[in-house]
């Protein structure tokens, strides 16, 4: 092979997300220099905080992908050439590769990966999915036993990892999902104690049945109407942790926030937080997850889409809801 495909940012979105946004370049495969190795990428996550990193803001916890620019995006590849003292040739890694089919590095910020691991277990469970569930709950959620968790997008890959740790830790779990075959999933598969569909659902009522002691925990992932209702139902010293708006990532008129009474008469703590802030902590977050994967408490599905170029019409699928699972693409 003597050239390979990337896909550029071309477009800013203005509500949808599709292939209009983007422009597939064919490039010539580089030689290493010393220092240097090339990796053939396999598999590529698609997360919902590409369209943060696709807008026009540039006042955010990471630069946004500039026009021209090969799209940012993780993804796990397999080392094909290197001059590279600690990469071999066959070596499985993982790292922010972009949307393209091979990736020249000196190796910053390229980590090894267990090559006994599938690829899709890595990317829904050990990557950014893990991670960003186990800093987010246990290191602003702060969960205890008895207590009852809300977990909004919990059939996506983040909110799922955070049901099953809370709720292999005694709390009570519920989930906020957007169809009946999600919210059947995450009861009788992973194991969770009710799910609020809300785009049919009473949403105050089912919140009620289902949560009649109040909530303690909420992680948040999509924003939209069922964050009022929660809101409104939090209990004394409640934690609320903010890890993703989706509802509002294309909207030009962001929905306004919550009264901040209910603040101060609850003692609420509500905490932003993004994965970049954390990476130093990677290891340490992967060995926290562990155990409870090797016990049988982490199950995952994998929406696997094929082929570099299904990624440009696949993002928006974040959109619909119409992603079932840790979304990624086959290369």
């Amino acid at each position: 092979m003597s050239t390979y495909k990337a896909i550029k940012l071309v477009k800013r979105p203005e509500g949808s997300i599709g292939p209009e946004l983007f422009e597939v370049e064919e490039k010539t495969v580089p030689e290493p220099a010393e220092g240097e190795f090339l990796i053939r990428q396999t598999y590529m996550s698609l997360d919902p905080a590409m369209m943060g990193w696709m807008s026009e803001d540039t006042d955010s916890y990471i630069p946004r992908v500039e026009l021209g620019d090969v799209m940012r995006s993780s993804g796990i590849g397999e080392v094909i050439a290197s001059r590279h003292p600690d990469f071999n040739e066959g070596d499985q890694v993982m790292g922010l590769f972009g949307w393209q089919e091979m990736v020249l590095t000196d190796g910053t910020g390229v980590n090894k990966v267990d090559k006994s691991l599938p690829p899709e277990m890595v990317l829904a469970v050990f990557a950014l999915p893990g991670l960003t569930a186990t800093q987010g709950l246990y290191g602003y959620g702060h969960p205890r036993a008895g207590e009852t968790l809300v977990v909004s997008g919990a059939a996506g890959s983040v909110g799922s990892i955070v049901g099953q740790l809370a709720k292999a830790d005694g709390l009570r779990v519920i989930g906020v999902v957007g169809t009946d075959e999600k919210a059947d999933w995450i009861v009788n598969e992973l194991g969770f104690d009710g799910a609020v569909n809300y785009k049919t659902d009473d949403l105050g009522a089912k919140l009620d049945e289902l949560a009649p002691d109040g909530i303690d925990v909420y992680f948040e992932n999509t924003g939209g109407p069922i964050l009022d209702y929660v809101f409104e139902r939090m209990n004394a010293h409640g934690r609320i942790v903010v890890c993703g708006l989706i509802a509002d990532y294309t909207s030009a008129n962001p929905r306004p926030g919550p009264n901040w009474m209910r603040i101060i008469k609850k003692r609420l703590s509500i905490q932003g937080f993004t994965m970049p802030d954390h990476w130093d902590k990677t290891k340490e977050l992967q060995a926290k997850l562990t155990p409870y994967v090797q016990k049988g408490q982490i199950k995952y599905r994998a929406h696997v889409l094929e082929g570099l170029e299904s990624a440009m019409s696949g993002l928006g699928l974040f959109l619909t809801g119409d992603n079932k699972g840790k979304l990624m693409v086959k290369l």
